[in-house]
């Protein structure tokens, strides 16, 4: 009755982690050069996804969270795919 048990509680717990996995997707390396943005202050100020090429000219609105379009952009851009 315990071995059953075990089996049963180890099949349950695979089946967690695979549920688990599929809710998280595919996951990048934080390393250099896999930023997902750009930010330029001078000469002149910008910042640009690089997953959707989307720029934006007024940095500081970005700095202070303003970050809405490049969701909705990227969300857009991810849908088609």
């Amino acid at each position: 009755m315990k071995m059953l048990k075990s089996k049963l509680l180890d099949l349950k717990e695979k089946e967690q982690k695979e549920k688990i996995e599929d809710l998280k997707g595919e996951q990048k390396d934080i390393a250099w050069g896999s930023q997902i943005r750009s930010y330029v202050f001078c000469p002149y100020t910008m910042v640009k996804d690089h997953r959707t090429n989307y720029e934006v000219g007024n940095v500081e609105a970005v700095m202070d969270g303003d970050i809405n379009d490049f969701m909705e952009k990227y969300l857009k851009s991810n849908k088609k795919q």
